[in-house]
């Protein structure tokens, strides 16, 4: 993190803007196979379950990576790091369009994982080039590189129709070695690599780097992180399977109507860094987990219908979550998802700003594990429940829990805080409404 004397907005913007790039395109290519894979799924006669596999394997490999390739931009930096990582990528989406059988997808599609883990890499890069006061609405802006699955969603079936999923798939591969050589020429090392070099200062030992990974906020952090990027990447790749299966629809209609909720989870993203700066980061988690609630209760309940004995007989009627009521509240829960994903990641660099590439990787990849994990868990129910809003039911679960591990944290650290507010008034209201609440990163959390 560079202080406000040394901060450089030129140069900042410009790593900012190539890194976006690069970040948009390969969320683009990691969520390819929410298309191709619906293609994949009739030509092989998937179940269910298997096709929940192969949509997230890329996921596993995204989100495992996560880790060492925080690590590694910390002490290789990130302009190098992000092009190895593009290049790699590409030659595994190009080889996918090669293979035949469902073991061999599978296996392919660990190569394409890869491009997930560009998230952790741009945000130790583009950190770096930040102060404090800048860094949520950089991140966020960056983030906002979610919209590469609203692009493949919206323009990867048409690219299927036209030219068949293999020919788009050496597309997506040729795209993402171009945007790689472009990045490389076109930015520099960051500041803390450079003064690195300039100095002979070697990186800090491995020891140090993952020291913060054994304290309990971090893991909370990461489980913040499982719903609000776990559950959007693991939607972004089964709405189109849901649109199709519950609505009846098209996989073209599928996929532009999956990109209005994936484009406002991404987009949005952006707003959610510059309001996680103005009015902290855990009042955003706040909003985001109560709209969240209100959005899945609703979605959650399956198509029922009743008889109730009326006065002149049985009064016949049933509930149902019509389509548009359905977009609706899916491009709702992307926005307010979309704010939370900003707000976990304000909280790294204001609390560990030596260890962002090590705590940033823990918690992205614990995210990432939420989108690997939660399209099997969606299949397995599907075929095990029968039920098509299952999905929605156990996200409704997940965030619940973390809402009130969150506020459960929150109340007892403000307890300490504020010692002279009595323990029944810190229970009876939210942190935010408390005598002297401050800004994120001075209350601490």
């Amino acid at each position: 993190m560079l202080s406000e004397r040394d901060y450089n907005p030129p140069k900042a913007h410009k790593a900012l803007l190539f890194s976006t790039l690069a970040f948009t395109t390969c969320f683009a290519v990691w969520t390819i196979f929410s298309i191709i894979g619906v293609k994949i799924k009739q030509e092989l006669g998937l179940s269910e379950t298997q096709f929940g596999l192969l949509v997230a394997t890329p996921v596993l490999t995204g989100s495992i990576s996560r880790l060492f390739l925080g690590i590694w931009t910390e002490r290789f930096g990130g302009r190098l790091v992000f092009t190895i990582l593009m290049l790699a990528t590409a030659v595994a989406v190009y080889l996918l369009s090669t293979v035949k059988t469902y073991e061999m997808f599978l296996l392919a599609a660990l190569g394409v994982g890869l491009a997930g883990g560009s998230f952790i890499v741009g945000v130790a890069y583009i950190s770096e080039w930040y102060d404090k006061g800048h860094q949520g609405t950089a991140l966020g802006v960056f983030g906002a590189g979610n919209v590469g699955a609203a692009v493949t969603n919206f323009a990867a079936p048409f690219l299927v129709v036209a030219f068949g999923w293999q020919t788009t798939a050496q597309i997506y591969a040729a795209v993402l070695a171009g945007i790689a050589i472009l990045f490389y020429l076109l930015t520099e090392n960051d500041p803390r690599l450079a003064r690195r070099a300039k100095e002979g200062v070697t990186s800090m030992p491995l020891r140090d780097q993952l020291a913060p990974l054994a304290k309990l906020q971090v893991w909370r952090f990461s489980l913040y992180y499982f719903f609000v990027f776990g559950a959007f990447v693991s939607l972004a790749s089964w709405l189109p399977r849901y649109y199709v299966g519950a609505y009846d629809m098209t996989l073209e209609q599928a996929g532009m109507l999956a990109a209005l909720y994936t484009a406002p989870a991404s987009v949005f993203r952006a707003l959610g860094g510059w309001m996680s700066d103005r009015f902290g980061a855990r009042t955003v988690m706040y909003w985001t987990y109560g709209v969240s609630l209100i959005c899945l209760f609703i979605l959650s309940y399956p198509e029922t219908s009743y008889v109730v004995r009326g006065i002149d007989g049985p009064i016949e009627f049933s509930i149902v979550v019509p389509v548009t009521l359905f977009v609706v509240l899916t491009v709702s829960l992307g926005f307010v998802m979309s704010l939370g994903k900003a707000a976990v990641y304000k909280h790294i660099p204001v609390y560990y700003p030596d260890h962002v590439g090590s705590v940033g990787g823990l918690v992205g990849m614990i995210g990432g594990l939420g989108g690997f994990i939660l399209p099997i868990v969606f299949g397995a129910m599907n075929d095990l429940i029968g039920v098509w809003t299952s999905c929605f039911m156990l996200l409704f679960v997940i965030v619940l829990v973390s809402f009130l591990w969150m506020h459960g944290a929150i109340v007892r650290m403000e307890a300490r805080r504020y010692p002279e507010i009595k323990s029944a008034e810190t229970s009876r209201f939210l942190p935010e409404l408390q005598p002297d609440y401050g800004r994120e990163g001075a209350t601490g959390k």
